[in-house]
């Protein structure tokens, strides 16, 4: 008995090490172990080497911009990235929106305590506990409406053409949990507040944002819909296992929805961070209702746009390739971005 307790003292370890050898993702750890290069251009074009199809970097240091990409801003033309592209945002387009909301509480056009079963009375008995889902739980995600995006037959390959379309997905459905006692992630709370937001205004919350937000910033590369461009002038997406390009899917739904050039979105974050975008009061109410950073994902679009205080910069990062392990590809190279730029 002595003996085979050695025996299994020995053999287990090595079992252990040999299991996880064969489950380590080797392809996010390559990244991960790789020698951090000299310059963020070198970093960029070493994402093509591990897999990704395109990726275009802005950077602003306060003081200096600078653009960066590498790989295909079409893969199967052999287009080159180009660092000026449109791109599909997704949930940074919520950004967008909670700085409206933010414009509209101040100016008292509605109230972050109204209920949505009065500014949305038509869905009062399909969402449960639409008397108690405040504004404020909408926006930050503490409401419990189901998210209509983990629905299983939610149709990823031609998407819900309106708002009603994608809200039939959830309607009915038990909430995730009584309004106010967590916070859970749902795409199902931007779209309400888009529609909540039309509505309110008596015309659409898109012009609103342009109106408010992107015409005073000169923001001139920054949509709402896919409907509003030049294809040509959006980056292909492209996602792991799916050979066709992604970009003509179109994601309408508010929250989702956007397309800005990198450049765009870094001077739309620096704007919201230095309180140059708001109004004092505004800048408190957005304070408290939402996060200064966001990433998005949509097949074939992957984005993370983010301020890093302690270097005054922000960095905003658009990778074209969706699936596998993609994403964890793409955050790792985003922090070493950072750590080059910490340098």
């Amino acid at each position: 008995m002595k003996n085979r307790g050695r025996l299994l003292k020995i053999i287990i370890p090595i079992v252990t090490v040999i299991c996880s050898a064969l489950f380590i993702p080797w392809g996010i750890l390559a990244v991960w172990i790789s020698p951090l290069p000299d310059s963020v251009q070198k970093e960029v074009e070493s994402a093509i080497n591990n897999g990704l199809d395109g990726i275009i970097v802005y950077v602003d240091q306060g003081d200096e911009t600078s653009l960066y990409s590498a790989g295909w801003h079409n893969r199967d033309d052999k287009v080159v990235a180009d660092p000026e592209a449109l791109f599909k945002i997704a949930s940074i387009s919520k950004l967008y929106i909670a700085v409206a909301a933010a414009k509209l509480v101040d100016d008292q056009m509605i109230s972050l305590d109204d209920n949505l079963a009065v500014l949305l009375p038509e869905y009062a008995g399909s969402i449960e506990y639409s008397d108690r889902i405040t504004l404020r739980m909408m926006l930050q995600h503490r409401s419990g409406i189901p998210n209509y995006l983990d629905q299983p037959d939610y149709p990823w390959v031609n998407p819900p053409k309106n708002n009603e379309k994608t809200l039939q997905l959830i309607l009915g459905m038990p909430a995730d949990f009584t309004p106010g006692e967590k916070y859970s992630y749902s795409n199902t709370n931007y779209l309400l507040i888009g529609m909540i937001m039309d509505k309110t205004l008596g015309y659409s919350h898109h012009r609103y944002i342009k109106d408010e937000i992107l015409t005073p910033l000169n923001l001139n590369n920054t949509y709402s819909l896919l409907k509003d461009v030049d294809l040509n002038d959006v980056m292909s997406g492209y996602s792991v296992g799916y050979d066709s390009d992604i970009k003509y899917n179109d994601f309408v739904n508010p929250g989702g929805s956007m397309l800005a050039t990198a450049e765009d979105v870094g001077i739309f974050l620096r704007a919201l961070i230095d309180g140059s975008l708001l109004t004092n009061d505004e800048q408190a109410i957005y304070s408290e209702i939402y996060k200064y950073e966001h990433t998005g994902l949509l097949p074939g679009y992957q984005s993370i746009a983010k301020y890093h205080k302690d270097i005054d910069t922000v960095v905003v990062q658009f990778v074209n390739t969706s699936g596998g392990d993609s994403w964890s590809k793409s955050e790792i190279i985003y922090n070493r971005i950072i750590r080059i730029l910490q340098r």
